[in-house]
């Protein structure tokens, strides 16, 4: 029963703080709902036993991948994005599409399609991290790089944009 309410918190909070990320107009004030989501979530991978995806989501989403997006909305001028006008006529279709996916996940939540033997995947998970890292570092290697690769190129790319010109 606590459980139940504790996950209810966590999904509650997700929502509203996805939401709010998405309408704020503000990009900063988007990226700190952003890490309230992320915080959140891990929330849910320790509900479910999942400590190892809880700490990755923590390193990983909000250690690495947010502070990248905080980097690149500071050096982007934030005064400018605060006063355009935003594409208000998107707002219904997304409106519609969310209801659509929120009766896809009540649809799958209904029908009961949840694992039957949720005890041995529990069992099974040391294994599992194991067996990721050796493939992630041995077959997966150059994709892995790759993404580290675009990932800087990304970075350098929101720099040179947000570089001033000085004129001579």
């Amino acid at each position: 029963m606590i459980n139940q309410l504790i996950f209810l918190y966590f999904a509650a909070v997700i929502i509203v703080s996805a939401v709010l990320m998405v309408t704020r107009r503000n990009p900063i004030h988007s990226v700190m709902f952003m890490l309230l989501l992320f915080f959140h979530i891990a929330g849910v991978f320790v509900l479910l036993n999942a400590e190892f995806l809880a700490a990755v989501q923590l390193i990983v989403y909000a250690g690495a991948i947010l502070i990248l997006y905080l980097f690149v909305v500071m050096l982007l001028s934030v005064d400018r994005e605060t006063q355009a006008v935003r594409a208000n006529r998107f707002w219904p279709w997304l409106v519609g599409f969310g209801f659509v996916i929120a009766a896809e996940i009540a649809l799958l939540v209904l029908r009961g399609t949840f694992p039957a033997d949720r005890g041995q995947a529990v069992k099974n998970a040391g294994a599992g991290v194991r067996e990721l890292g050796v493939e992630l570092y041995t077959k997966y290697l150059v994709p892995f790089e790759i993404a580290s690769v675009i990932l800087l190129v990304g970075l350098v790319g929101a720099v040179m944009l947000a570089k001033k010109r000085t004129t001579e």
